[in-house]
């Protein structure tokens, strides 16, 4: 496919890019992290920006935020003005560029509306504040975009799309009270997705939507081609340091994008339909009952794989962590291969003793040790297989870590390194190495490619599928539809904390799980009916 510069259908005829930037190029060391970059954004645009790690993304966003110095010859025009660089520290948002980033940069001790004014305040000259003024002004601008986020509520008692919500609104309102707020700004959302179920995503879209009707431009950060092609009006997509293209997104497919992202076309995973009927069931989770789950039963049959989903709030990402003890049940069972436990009595030791495993959505600070070489991760749960007369044998730690990151595609392959230093779809992945080495006989997931570029997700459900095929039964919650279309036999609906629908095989599509999701609430109040009645 042939990539073409698209023509922008959004700009008035004479007005100038938002943004315009033009021989971007960035060298750490004798590497080429950017070379040549060129990028427009036009007033009122989304525009997306893909790639996968290490394509130079991050580079570019760092330099436009005044982190970063561009290599000589570099040019930026911010509304047609041209801008100096490097644009000094802190002084991008006088230019109209503001930046929400994937942590968010809020104060969670502070309430909302401090949050929304911590970076006026410090700016300000005050010899007081107003604060029911500002606590009006703070509930009209929700308002505005059909926000119900109460100004005084606490940022760490806020769910995770509310403290998105909030972010992006406190950087759009920064872009308005600068010095030449008459003029349209431009705000960053680097990566704002990958923690937010898909509700919380529709509300951070309908927000940027708001934003952008009023010439606020947008540039959309993402692995997630899905919502690329649903927010924005143009993509562009670097890869190696490059621009391999820049695509109006209504004018092309997913696999379009896809193949400018990794430069062929890739043939996504898709599992093949399989009849386990007659596979021993080898694990019973019976009346398990947590914090939002009640009275959940579920069988799995040797080598299946079982998606959980719902939608916010409905308990499908509880499971996995009851089952294996790292949240506590409240009353229920698990059986596995023969081996019956209480799950308000199950431990961590207890579960990966009886053969399963948990990799959990926060992988780094969950998941794995970030400060910790790729190494020590991966041989953590078999040092014993490395005990010498003289303690452990580095040099067999370091050989079996370099053979599963071969055979897991961890790049690059040098088990030396921090695992806090990979990508995270290449994190990942040596966590998967880490487990599966262990022929677990229930491997338990929560959002496994959360945050992973499409690339690599494509290696972990192979290294599922293959793991699935040796007889791992695999439970796996996640909000992501088109992943559970791809990988599972089965995927349950959750809502309300209970199971109200199943699915199999032709049922098993993205768009059927979507629809299934959002009856959820409707098929649970028949659940709860015949549970009552029972």
């Amino acid at each position: 496919m042939d990539a073409e510069i698209a023509h922008d259908d959004k700009r008035e005829p004479g007005a100038p890019p938002a943004l315009a930037l033009r021989h971007f190029s960035k060298r750490f060391g004798g590497e080429l992290a950017l070379n040549d970059v060129a990028l427009d954004v036009a007033p009122g645009e989304v525009h997306g920006l893909l790639g996968q790690n290490g394509s130079g993304k991050s580079t570019l966003i760092k330099i436009l935020a005044g982190f970063h110095a561009p290599e000589a010859g570099a040019e930026l025009r911010v509304n047609g003005e041209s801008v100096p660089l490097p644009i000094p520290p802190g002084a991008a948002l006088g230019l109209g560029l503001a930046f929400v980033h994937q942590h968010l940069a809020l104060v969670p001790s502070l309430s909302v509306l401090e949050n929304l004014r911590i970076g006026q305040f410090a700016t300000q000259n005050r010899w007081r504040i107003d604060w029911r003024r500002e606590r009006e002004r703070a509930r009209q601008t929700f308002h505005r975009f059909g926000l119900l986020i109460d100004p005084d509520a606490r940022i760490r008692d806020l769910p995770q799309v509310e403290r998105a919500l909030v972010a992006i609104v406190r950087a759009f309102e920064d872009i308005g009270l600068r010095d030449n707020a008459d003029r349209p700004g431009v705000l960053v959302l680097d990566e704002p997705t990958p923690f937010l179920p898909r509700a919380g995503v529709d509300q951070l879209f309908a927000l940027v939507r708001g934003i952008v009707r009023g010439g606020t431009s947008v540039i959309f950060v993402s692995h997630d081609v899905d919502e690329v092609m649903e927010i924005t009006d143009r993509a562009t997509v670097l890869r190696d340091g490059v621009v391999a293209g820049t695509l109006e997104t209504r004018q092309v497919s997913s696999d379009d994008f896809v193949e400018l992202i990794i430069g062929r076309r890739v043939k996504l995973f898709q599992t093949e339909a399989r009849d386990l009927t007659e596979t021993p069931i080898v694990a019973r989770i019976s009346s398990l009952t947590g914090t939002t789950t009640e009275d959940v039963s579920i069988e799995l049959r040797k080598g299946e794989i079982v998606g959980l989903t719902g939608l916010i709030g409905s308990g499908s990402d509880e499971i996995p962590y009851l089952v294996f003890g790292a949240k506590k049940a409240r009353s229920g069972t698990i059986e596995l291969d023969g081996n019956r436990m209480n799950a308000s009595a199950m431990v961590p030791s207890a579960a990966l003793a009886a053969s399963m495993t948990l990799l959990p959505a926060d992988r780094l600070t969950a998941g794995g040790v970030a400060p910790l070489s790729v190494a020590d991760n991966i041989t953590l749960p078999v040092l014993r297989d490395f005990l010498g007369p003289v303690g452990l044998d580095w040099s067999r730690m370091t050989d079996r870590a370099e053979a599963l990151c071969q055979a897991y595609e961890v790049r690059p392959n040098r088990p030396a390194m921090k695992l806090g230093s990979l990508s995270g779809g290449n994190q990942q992945k040596a966590l998967l190495a880490k487990w599966l080495q262990k022929r677990p006989k229930l491997l338990l997931l929560d959002e496994p490619t959360q945050g992973v570029d499409v690339g690599a997700r494509q290696a972990v459900f192979q290294a599922l599928h293959a793991a699935s095929l040796e007889g791992t039964s695999v439970l796996c919650a996640s909000t992501d539809y088109e992943q559970l279309a791809q990988i599972c036999d089965r995927v349950l609906i959750f809502a309300r904390g209970r199971i109200v629908q199943e699915l199999r095989g032709t049922e098993i599509t993205k768009e059927n799980i979507a629809e299934q999701c959002l009856r959820g609430l409707s098929l649970a109040g028949i659940v709860e009916e015949e549970a009552a009645a029972t």
